[in-house]
């Protein structure tokens, strides 16, 4: 279940459809679960507890139409790759994916893999996020191969969007609680804005939800894994953004982050990604490519963006809310267990 099946509405602003990041026409989320294997942790062999996900952005091919996009940071203990690049030029050309700490390379070379496999001569930097699952995971065993890479995105759909302990989301711990995947979105002026997290930070003692400090007044239990971990957030909008507004509305997302308590932590690595499909004619960065010498685009104007910004500190919010209550309470290597946030007992705190 999630927040609002709960009675948990978060903020003001108007969710499309699916409450999702899929909710950006084009844009589909595929998952590939690994859990097996349960006890002391052997390396190499379990248990178990990671996965990929795998964001496509638009209905066609990134390699071949790459979008406008912008990254921001607000603590650098993580890694995406492919940033310098991105950074440099304001595009996006590849999928998407947030994986496991250790499984970043592996998940790297497939998605090169892919872009082969759709006949292009292979240059371009994909993206890959990750945050750390090795207290659940034996993460040293770096269990996810390039077959489950393949099998996200071959199922990625643009329909509803599984949550919590779910693709690279399998492992994480939020606010000390289980969590994982979460999204939302918002629709504004005529636009949509979708955000997924990849949710892994945070401490008990400072979650708070709509304004209120829920952590202290939860049930006491021990807690594992606080203050430390990352969260990766992409945001997606069909908003015709150029690259520094697509910065922009990234660097928002670490306001969402804000609002739940997380503080960007010493040891947490919290980075944002935004990319817009608002202009799909940008030429391509292929080798072969024949590239025109100019081409048109359009840009939303600055003095008309901050409803976007709310509305990626809303999502994001309630994505991270999302990822906590949709994820169930789990046991991992080593026998810890990890308690997952019941969206009932959430509810109750919030209205007493």
């Amino acid at each position: 279940m999630r927040a609002r099946e709960h009675g948990i509405v978060i903020g003001t602003g108007t969710p499309g459809p699916h409450n999702a990041i899929t909710d950006v026409a084009g844009v589909r989320v595929g998952h590939t679960t690994l859990i097996s294997g349960e006890g002391p942790r052997v390396t190499g062999q379990g248990p178990i507890r990671t996965g990929v996900t795998v964001i496509l952005p638009h209905g066609g091919s990134t390699f071949d139409e790459p979008l406008y996009a912008g990254l921001h940071w607000l603590n650098g203990c993580g890694e995406i790759t492919g940033m310098a690049s991105l950074e440099e030029f304001g595009m996006l050309t590849s999928p998407i994916a947030l994986t496991n700490t250790a499984s970043v390379g592996v998940v790297r070379d497939a998605l090169v893999e892919l872009e082969v496999d759709g006949g292009r001569q292979a240059w371009s930097l994909p993206v890959v996020g990750e945050t750390w699952d090795g207290r659940l995971n034996d993460i040293s065993g770096q269990h996810v191969r390039r077959e489950h890479v393949h099998q996200a995105y071959r199922e990625a759909g643009d329909g509803p969007v599984a949550e919590g302990s779910v693709g690279g989301g399998t492992g994480m711990i939020c606010h000390g609680f289980k969590g994982g995947i979460g999204t939302a979105s918002r629709v504004v002026d005529g636009y949509t804005v979708g955000v997924l997290v990849q949710a892994n930070h945070g401490r008990r003692d400072r979650l708070t939800v709509n304004g209120v400090g829920v952590g202290a007044r939860l049930p006491a239990e021990p807690v594992a894994h606080e203050g430390a971990g990352s969260i990766i957030g992409i945001v997606a909008t069909d908003a015709p953004l150029l690259p520094h507004q697509c910065r922009r509305l990234a660097q928002r997302a670490g306001l969402g982050v804000a609002r739940t308590g997380g503080a960007g932590e010493n040891f947490s690595g919290d980075g944002f990604l935004c990319f817009s499909t608002g202009n799909r004619n940008l030429p391509s960065a292929a080798l072969d490519s024949n590239t025109p010498r100019t081409y048109q685009v359009t840009a939303l104007s600055d003095e008309h963006i901050d409803p976007l910004f709310f509305a990626v500190i809303e999502a994001t919010e309630e994505a991270i809310v999302n990822a906590l209550v949709a994820a169930e309470t789990m046991t991992g290597a080593d026998n810890l267990t990890v308690t997952g946030l019941d969206g009932a007992t959430l509810a109750k705190v919030l209205t007493t």
